[in-house]
């Protein structure tokens, strides 16, 4: 087995003396890992059922990567990244991982708090709040909106819901009503939502909101005085070791080196461009304003630099090194109860996983953290009749496939 290479990094103790050397990968995995670094018969029987999921749910293509203790096992691509121009997926593909980005998101909100440039507990608007620019607050008619504070926009507890459509995904019908001539920029879909009603008062309720996490992209541009990418490709997935993590263009022409192409069910028909342009296109291609979803869902990455990521914020004290303190990570992962998100996950239940979902047009993707240290993760280019609703399926196939070859899985640590 070929040795990538790496990187040591000493951590001293408070009283002086060094700990045993904890490693980190420097390199760029998504250049370095292959299909064949992952080739074992006795997992053939495996990737099989991965293959008949696939031909069941028309998945064109597929990433399947399983890690142990900050150990990565095993990384692989299944069927198409560009069936039109016959690349086979491989584990360094980058794809869209929607919602996924949440969980960068927060990290990025643990960081600047670890800093003290923030708290979970300010307020967001206002004149004490962060976004406290006054064309915000002269948009503010429902004082509620002086009541969200940072963790309430990380636990969808804002006051915010899609009942007259997500904003997010309702550009066409937003441009059409304010009478604007191009797609409104995040600060400016920001001052026009303002001027709605909340649909709860912060805190007493939750509702999943894209556009809560929008505003936390916002918030760290203020507090970090950086660009959002920019502030969290230099902050968290750089120190991480993630070096392949981009935003995501709208349109196949703005693909990234290594990109996917996009696939939507067969019979799914075109829709009018996000723009109010007046065409019609593919809805992963054009139908939403991807770019704009920034920390809500707009990053690309691959599943095994997903896996390097959670192994930095996974709290463990052996393996790969934490990014973010042991007490972010206990706040991030604090299971409260069934009902209520944990920060940037969807569920961490101590008894169950650390689950983190992503699902628009043209992707899906799930990552699983279990109890005994194992994260398995799984992300397709393409979208299905289902929608959010594969993840259940999608779980239930990781179930599988643990119950019958976590076992039979061959020792090694494709991160070195």
């Amino acid at each position: 087995m070929p040795m990538l290479l790496a990187s040591v990094a000493v951590l001293c103790s408070c009283a002086g003396s060094v700990e045993e050397p904890r490693v980190y990968p420097t390199v760029n995995l998504n250049k370095v890992l292959t299909n064949e670094l992952s080739d074992t018969s006795v997992l053939r029987p495996m990737e099989k059922k991965i293959e008949r999921y696939m031909a069941q749910w028309q998945l064109q293509g597929a990433q399947l990567v399983v890690m142990r203790n900050d150990s990565l096992l095993y990384a692989k691509g299944f069927g198409w990244a560009d069936k039109e121009k016959d690349i086979a997926m491989g584990p360094g593909n980058i794809m869209r991982v929607a919602s996924v980005s949440k969980l960068v998101t927060a990290t990025g909100i643990m960081a600047l708090k670890e800093e003290g440039k923030l708290s979970l507990r300010d307020t967001v608007f206002g004149v004490h709040g962060i976004l406290r620019d006054t064309t915000y607050c002269n948009s503010i008619k429902d004082k509620n909106y002086y009541k969200i504070t940072v963790e309430h926009l990380l636990r969808h507890q804002g006051g915010f819901t899609a009942r007259a459509g997500d904003p997010m995904f309702s550009t066409a019908s937003i441009m059409k009503n304010h009478k604007l001539t191009q797609a409104p920029d995040n600060k400016e879909l920001l001052r026009i939502m303002l001027r709605r009603k909340l649909s709860f008062a912060p805190g007493t309720s939750q509702a999943y909101s894209n556009l809560g996490y929008m505003i936390l992209s916002l918030i760290i541009e203020e507090v970090s005085g950086q660009d959002y990418e920019d502030f969290i490709r230099e902050r968290i997935l750089e120190k991480a070791g993630c070096t392949g993590f981009r935003i995501a263009g709208n349109y196949y022409k703005d693909r990234h080196e290594g990109e996917v192409r996009y696939y939507v069910p067969s019979n799914e028909p075109e829709v009018p461009e996000y723009n109010n342009s007046g065409d019609s296109v593919v809805r992963c291609y054009g139908g939403n304003n991807i770019t704009a979803l920034t920390g809500a869902g707009a990053w690309v990455a691959s599943a095994p630099e997903l896996a390097l990521l959670v192994a930095s914020i996974d709290g463990r004290e052996e393996g790969i090194p934490d990014i973010i303190s042991k007490e972010s990570v206990e706040e991030m992962t604090r299971y409260i109860d069934k009902e209520t998100y944990s920060l940037g996950w969807n569920d961490t239940d101590p008894d169950n996983a650390w689950v983190r979902t992503g699902t628009f047009s043209g992707t899906n993707a799930l990552i699983k953290y279990f109890p005994d240290g194992e994260c398995w993760i799984f992300l397709s280019n393409t979208s299905t009749w289902k929608g959010p609703g594969l993840a259940r399926y999608t779980a239930g196939l990781i179930s599988e496939l643990r119950r019958g070859f976590s076992s039979k899985i061959p020792a090694q640590d494709l991160f070195h």
